[in-house]
């Protein structure tokens, strides 16, 4: 292992837990201790491997079993390595008993040692571990082979570590195939920011949490970076300005770096890293074009290969990267010899990179270069693409990389930079930029005006869009439209991309407006188009915002639809969108229709974490009006009142009504009612217009005030344009509420038929979805039970309600599984999709870049979670849960 490895020699002395600087690894010492009888370790210098070991050994007690054998560097002896190894197990209290002991001889063979060897161990007794490490120094071919032989004949007693910087040629695939070996690599040895954390506490460096997060980032969770940055923070006068500062030119990590890797390198190899390491990422054709030079693709491959601080991003092994620290080295190092080439290199790599369809990078490298104009024309061609597929963040970073007046100045830059603030929620601000664009773009070249246009009337359409004006969505939809297909557009081939954006963004204005017809049409012809042409975000974005029309018809459809793009965003990585946040209201919504209040809160947490006000206004009304409900059904009324509250507040800023603004205002005047201000819910009725108390929603909340003041007959009067259908409601759940209030009203004064047949109708309404929260809104528990008793399509269902008001737990709705036991985390879901295949567990391991064990522990989980047994059994689960597609047996 270099300079962190020699100093351990053949013998070993493992850290104490507890000592100084030592930090428990429960995650990998688990993984250690449950694997199979093959474990590698492979991962390059400086990344914790003989430590990790070290310290798995002392904390389990593990001294007298393991035998440890450190290879020389450039070991070429095969006897020498077999004596080292008879030594080392001799060392154990088993081995002791049953390993012979051997002398060095000039003629003594290694096959022969090996031979000699399997025979002695297979009369052990007890377990007995093996550590080999610094494998990759083991120089004789005949070595290996033998080694290859002890461990693929070993006895089960006899666990194998091999510890390597790179892959070694062993035939270790069949013990892949037979489920014997397990991998630690060097993404599994990257600390965790806990025990980063841990790390630094115990070294006497404690940090704040921006400092510490700026340092985990900086070391990527590198052990001797960590380890290095902690000594060199012990004593520190200023620890925060440390960790700002640290890169890979502080001086113990460089003379770490410059010592294992880059002074070993020839002039050629040097030549390439120190010039491509400006480069987030790199590819052979790339690196031959900043350096001048060819092969630099092999050059690549054959250092990865070293375990040389570079990493191969893609299966092809065509694009690397560096370790973060190792490249800050090598640009210290290029700016120290060249640095009149730094401009020239970014220039040449925005060049190549633009021609070759790698925009973002382009646009960086231009910046880099201070070449603004590059960088604007770059970012304005390629925008389309970054916003159709989610990009939103990447778009945020790359303008934040303009200096303020190259914003201000180049009107395609302004319209982009309009788009962004849209995004990030500043609606004035994006009207700002947008009036910049808007009057520079009479100064466009002629060869970009008719793309500024297209580009102007995306940004106008979303603007319209998050500001609930509808006639100026349908006129900027309709007028992109005609402009995309124009022969002379400025996006030639956008066409059909632009014509689902416009569609999706109608739709979504139009459901928020009520117009449920029509928004179902648009968005189901948008999401179609986009699947299509292969739009996922557009995709996810339709999908999502038809939830929002299921739900005033099916709480069952509108779960399932939002489970669907939930899955959509998990697949591609936008679970953190604000689009997925109305994925989550909805579904949570549904799950309290349903009565599912404990079920619902995560999801509705999930969307007020997503969903920001100051830019999604309308999907921020929905979080609003359902945590509302959602603490209604709970009994918290102090809770309820200060989410519709804030709906109340938001409602001013929708330049067309929002459909929820009344249905939130009814409930907020049926939370008055029940908190004993009648007389302030008596104001707020008076002074709506004749219009809005007309609605069925105020209908059903006049309803519940005339109740609670004891007149059922007024209330009756206000719930019969609602039951007739005159008076429509925004839901089929509030048609339920408004059967059941008059169940109440008529049972109040006496008309028993009239109050069972409402009831009855109530149910039928409920039973299909299972919506009961309606009976925790407004409970009647005798009402019930003494329905029960009389001739009744719904006994299953009344005995659920009274269950639920009993306090017991609610019943999910038929033909839908209970919720796990436990939420799922995005491991277990990950090795969850990779279920319903044939993969066997160690091919599951490779595709996710995981040890076999891991992916073993993650299923128990799943089965732990979910109750189930077998890997078809969670399979079916997983698929009546959502989270997997259903089988194509059944389509």
């Amino acid at each position: 292992m270099g300079a962190a490895g020699a100093s351990a020699g053949v013998a070993w002395g493992a850290a104490h837990p507890g000592a100084a600087g030592v930090v428990s690894r429960s995650g990998l010492f688990d993984q250690l201790r449950d694997t199979a009888r093959v474990t590698v370790v492979c991962a390059p210098a400086g990344s914790g491997k003989t430590f990790l070991l070290r310290s798995w050994i002392s904390e389990d007690g593990l001294a007298e079993s393991t035998g440890w054998v450190a290879v020389p560097r450039n070991e070429r002896d095969p006897q020498r390595f077999w004596l080292g190894v008879l030594g080392a197990l001799r060392q154990t209290a088993a081995g002791s008993q049953v390993v012979r002991e051997l002398t060095a001889a000039p003629d003594l063979d290694g096959w022969a040692i090996a031979e000699r060897l399997l025979k002695d161990m297979m009369r052990l007794e007890e377990p007995v571990w093996l550590v080999i490490d610094d494998v990759h120094e083991l120089g004789s071919d005949d070595a290996r082979r033998q080694l290859e032989l002890l461990v693929m004949r070993g006895p089960p007693d006899v666990r194998f570590v091999l510890v390597t910087r790179h892959d070694l040629r062993l035939g270790l695939h069949r013990l892949r195939l037979e489920g014997e070996l397990t991998e630690i690599r060097a993404p599994d040895l990257r600390f965790t920011t806990e025990e980063a954390r841990g790390l630094l506490t115990a070294a006497g460096a404690d940090l704040p949490e921006a400092a510490f997060g700026m340092l985990y980032e900086r070391t990527e969770g590198w052990a001797a970076g960590l380890r290095l940055a902690a000594l060199s923070l012990a004593g520190h006068p200023d620890p925060e300005r440390f960790a700002a500062e640290f890169r890979g030119s502080e001086r113990t990590v460089a003379e770490y770096l410059l010592a294992e890797v880059l002074e070993r390198q020839p002039d050629n190899v040097r030549r390439l890293l120190l010039r491509t390491s400006l480069l987030d990422r790199v590819s052979g054709a790339l690196a031959d074009v900043v350096t001048g030079g060819s092969g630099s693709e092999a050059i690549l491959q054959e250092l990865e290969d070293a375990n040389a601080f570079v990493v191969s991003l893609d299966p092809a092994r065509s694009w690397f990267r560096y370790h973060h620290l190792f490249a800050d080295l090598l640009q210290r190092e290029l700016r120290r010899t060249a640095p009149g080439e730094v401009t020239a290199l970014h220039q040449a790599a925005a060049q190549w990179l633009a021609a070759h369809g790698h925009p973002v990078d382009a646009v960086r490298h231009a910046q880099k270069a201070q070449d603004w104009i590059t960088a604007a024309r770059l970012l304005a061609d390629n925008w389309p693409g970054l916003h159709l597929g989610g990009r939103a963040a990447t778009t945020h970073e790359l303008v934040a990389g303009f200096p303020a007046e190259a914003r201000m100045a180049d009107a395609e830059l302004a319209a982009v930079a309009a788009a962004d603030q849209l995004a990030q929620g500043s609606l004035e601000e994006a009207e700002r930029y947008l009036a910049l664009a808007e009057r520079g773009s009479a100064s466009t070249s002629f060869d970009r005006r008719g793309q500024a246009q297209v580009l102007l009337g995306v940004v106008r359409l979303l603007l319209a869009r998050q500001r609930g004006n509808l006639p100026a969505v349908s006129d900027e939809a309709r007028r992109l439209q005609t402009t995309a297909e124009a022969p002379d557009a400025g996006w030639p081939g956008l066409g059909e991309e632009l014509r689902a954006l416009a569609l999706i963004n109608l739709g979504t204005a139009e459901a928020w407006a009520a117009q449920f017809q029509d928004a179902e049409r648009h968005l189901e012809q948008g999401a179609a188009l986009a699947r299509r042409i292969g739009r996922p975000y557009l995709e996810f974005t339709g999908r999502a915002h038809q939830a929002t029309i299921e739900i005033i018809g099916s709480t069952a459809r509108a779960a399932e639809r939002s489970k669907r793009a939930i899955e959509l965003a998990e697949q591609h990585g936008w679970t953190d969108e604000p689009t997925a946040g109305t994925a989550y209201v909805m579904l949570g919504g549904a799950l309290v229709w349903q009565g599912r209040p404990e079920e619902a809160e995560p999801w509705v947490q999930r969307a007020e974490r997503t969903v920001r006000a100051e830019a999604e206004p309308a999907e921020a009304m929905a979080v609003y009006y359902v945590r509302g409900l959602l603490e209604l059904v709970r009994g918290r009324d102090a809770d309820a009142l200060t989410a519709y509250q804030a709906a109340e507040r938001l409602a001013g800023r929708f330049a067309a009504t929002h459909y929820l603004i009344l249905p939130a205002r009814a409930r907020l005047l049926q939370l008055l009612v029940r908190l004993g201000d009648t007389q302030h819910a008596e104001e707020s009725i008076a002074a709506l217009g004749e219009q809005d108390r007309d609605r069925g929603d105020i209908r059903i909340a006049i309803a519940v005030l005339r109740l609670a003041q004891h007149d059922p007959e007024t209330a009756a009067v206000a719930l019969a344009p609602v039951l007739d259908g005159s008076a429509p409601v925004t839901s089929r759940s509030l048609q339920n509420e408004a059967f059941l209030l008059e169940a109440i009203a008529r049972d109040a004064v006496g008309d028993a038929i009239a109050a069972e047949r409402a009831l009855e109708r109530a149910l039928d309404i409920a039973e299909p979805d299972c919506a009961l929260s309606i009976f925790l809104l407004h409970p009647a528990p005798d009402l019930l039970e003494q329905h029960a008793r009389h001739r009744t399509a719904h006994a299953s269902l009344i005995a659920d309600v009274l269950g639920m008001l009993a306090g017991s737990r609610p019943a999910p709705p038929r033909g839908q599984p209970r919720s796990p036991l436990e939420p799922l985390s995005d491991s277990e879901i990950r090795v969850l999709r990779y279920l319903p295949t044939h993969l066997s567990a160690p091919e599951i391991a490779s595709e996710l870049y995981l040890s076999t064990n891991t992916v073993k522990t993650h299923v128990r989980h799943l089965y732990t979670k979910l109750g189930t047994h077998s890997r078809d059994e969670t399979v079916e689960y997983g698929r009546a849960l959502g989270l997997l597609a259903p089988s194509t047996r059944h389509r």
